[in-house]
């Protein structure tokens, strides 16, 4: 028999209702993040992933890789590798949320005096830090392998930015997958999905060097346009194109990512509301 959870009635003071959503949030927050303090071995793992990508495409396939217009292919490369980071964080993010529901924590959750908004919130900042760090070190093995930016601080800055807007979108996805998909083995299985959203793109070769189909939908990738808009930031080669979406990449490295977040957000916090034992 399926017995529905009666979520908690919100305060009707809106600063009273905000404090409750904001306190709950950071509770949930610390919660994830004592996981990583418990469970190292699993974040070093997710760590080292990028990481070899790295390694893989830039030294082992970069001698053979051309750049559209000219230009050293781990400059091209690297911006590529940080949007696929965080495009990647989608089946990081959908993993813990299934692992949750799964051993019944997200039941418990709900069977609790809490903000139904603070526990995909929670999910969310965490996920965030998360992927700054994951950033961070993707940055420094740049550096190390001759990856640089050469437009100025201020610009990277910005880049850096874009690239956490776009995760910042994407992990809506995640919570709102995790939510549907009941299994971590159902959650694995989507996860290789995420491989052709990040490959066909421009992150690791530039559409003008594809097939004329296969280039319209790697242009139209909204990872793209963020890999698009971070090199010319970085001032990294790879930046040009003549269609419309390549000519205004740095505009629509804003409106994906909104969109993608506008779409999400309600779903996810609509579908955690409505679960059932």
């Amino acid at each position: 028999m399926t017995t529905a959870i009666i979520a908690p009635e919100l305060p009707r003071n809106p600063l009273a209702r905000l404090g409750w959503v904001l306190a709950d949030s950071w509770t949930l927050t610390l919660r994830g993040l004592s996981h990583w303090a418990r469970n190292p071995t699993q974040i070093l793992a997710g760590l080292a992933f990028p990481i070899l990508m790295v390694l893989l495409f830039g030294g082992i396939f970069g001698s053979g890789m051309q750049v559209e217009g000219g230009g050293d292919y781990m400059d091209f490369l690297m911006p590529g590798m940080f949007v696929m980071s965080m495009a990647f964080g989608i089946g990081e993010t959908m993993a813990g949320v299934t692992a949750d529901a799964s051993k019944g924590v997200t039941d418990r959750f709900r069977s609790m005096p809490m903000s139904a908004a603070s526990v995909v919130i929670g999910q969310s900042i965490v996920n965030m830090l998360y992927s700054t760090v994951v950033l961070m070190i993707l940055v420094g093995c740049g550096a190390i392998a001759g990856w640089s930016w050469s437009d100025g601080f201020m610009q990277a800055l910005g880049a850096f930015a874009l690239l956490l807007l776009l995760r910042f979108a994407l992990l809506w996805v995640g919570i709102y997958l995790g939510l549907i998909i009941k299994t971590p083995e159902a959650a694995s299985a989507v996860y290789t999905l995420l491989f052709p959203l990040g490959i066909v793109a421009n992150t690791f070769a530039s559409p003008e060097m594809m097939p004329g189909w296969l280039a319209t939908i790697a242009e139209w990738n909204p990872l793209s346009s963020t890999a698009h808009a971070t090199r010319e930031l970085f001032g990294n080669p790879g930046v040009g194109g003549t269609s419309w979406i390549a000519e205004h990449a740095m505009l629509m490295s804003f409106v994906w990512p909104l969109a993608i977040f506008a779409v999400f957000f309600p779903l996810a916090v609509r579908k955690y509301r409505s679960l059932s034992r």
